[in-house]
């Protein structure tokens, strides 16, 4: 080689920049990782549901917000029955918006969130629904619960621009200790409008698990929310599971409120001997407070399997009998409001409306509040 010509070296191995490169990438990952839900959080606006107005609280005096019952209670029910009111059955709260995406985030209160015979969407979940053009309410989004306590779900997004309102229906064997709905920032929710004076008051329901919604696929499939929904009114659920027995305290609960109708509907939680004994005086305590508001006796739905279990059929009769003796006999003294609604076709009669025998199925609860409507709808017209 020439004195003083140039001399190339060939780059050789260089660690250090494979590692710089690594390093990198492993920061990059990781101010991602962290920084990705703060983001994405401060895309979302929430807005806890208490400032909207819940409604189905029948109580204002609750231990927690959206418990059933008022605290004072709490010494004066059974166990269970004080234990099942910290469901927030029958709750919703209905706003108003222009978001094209909505969001719900809830903590629940109980680790279990499905049931054998009924799913997490409805023991859990929270259900959404829509006022349409023509102002007929549509079922849009269903929030599925997928752990304890705490679920945050994007309900329904691609919503063209437009003011709508809408109604999120809350868990039915769970109870909730907040509720958010969210929406992109930048865009508001605002109440609905308050409902007219004409159906301010609410349908109270007091009875069993299938009150309380029991198995309902979603919380805005029980017959409690499809009439809530078909005549415009608040719903107070008081179905206790395994509990709607007809107890004077729960009389004397049910007189604290003053709904337009009182639908009484135990007779699954009791037998004809308990019907015998405890219908007559409820229904006097709550006709001492409460002297004119129509109440409705209902008796309990034929099991589907009673056709040839002859212990169910024998157990649906003498229940029947019984409600109806309290009934003609409350009747004959006096008592005035009183309305009666048979039990053998409130599911139907092809067997295929319970997920049990006991308990409906979506087509039960369907069918159901078809049966309940030729009795509330003709009361609802004049209920003050």
């Amino acid at each position: 080689m020439p004195f003083g010509a140039a001399v190339t070296i060939a780059p050789g191995p260089q660690p250090w920049r494979h590692a710089m490169s690594l390093f990198s990438r492993v920061v990059v990952f990781g101010l991602a990782v962290v920084l990705a839900p703060r983001l994405l959080a401060q895309e979302v606006a929430w807005t806890d549901i208490r400032g909207l107005g819940v409604e189905g609280r029948g109580f204002e005096k609750t231990k927690s917000f959206f418990d059933r019952l008022p605290e004072a209670s709490e010494k004066l029910v059974r166990p269970p029955v004080w234990s099942l009111s910290q469901d927030s059955a029958g709750m919703c709260v209905r706003f108003v918006t222009s978001a094209t995406t909505l969001h719900a985030r809830w903590t629940l209160r109980r680790q279990r969130l499905a049931l054998p015979h009924m799913p997490a969407t409805g023991v859990s979940g929270v259900d959404l629904y829509v006022r349409d053009e023509k102002r007929r309410w549509r079922w849009l989004a269903c929030g599925f619960p997928t752990k304890s306590p705490t679920n945050s779900v994007r309900l329904v997004g691609g919503i063209p621009r437009g003011r709508r309102e809408y109604m999120l229906y809350l868990p039915l064997y769970n109870g909730v200790t907040s509720v958010e709905i969210g929406v992109p920032a930048g865009q508001s929710i605002d109440k609905a409008p308050p409902r007219p004076a004409s159906h301010s008051k609410s349908i109270l329901f007091y009875g069993t698990s299938i009150t309380q919604g029991a198995c309902a696929s979603r919380p805005g499939m029980t017959h409690l929310a499809i009439l809530g929904r078909r005549y415009e009114r608040p719903v107070i659920n008081l179905g206790f599971s395994g509990n709607g027995r007809m107890e004077i305290e729960l009389a004397d609960l049910l007189a604290e409120l003053d709904p337009a109708v009182y639908v009484l509907d135990c007779l699954p939680n009791m037998n004809a001997q308990a019907v015998a004994a405890r219908v007559e005086p409820f229904v006097r305590r709550l006709r001492k407070t409460r002297p004119t508001t129509p109440i409705v006796l209902v008796e309990d739905r034929s099991y589907a399997d009673s056709f040839l279990v002859t212990g169910k059929r024998k157990r649906n009769e003498g229940n029947w009998r019984a409600l109806t003796i309290a009934y003609q006999k409350l009747k004959q003294d006096g008592v005035v409001g009183l309305h009666y609604l048979p039990g053998a076709n409130l599911l139907g009669d092809d067997g295929e409306a319970t997920v049990d025998s006991s308990h409906p199925n979506d087509l039960g609860f369907m069918r159901q509040a078809e049966a309940l409507s030729k009795v509330l709808g003709p009361l609802l017209k004049t209920a003050k």
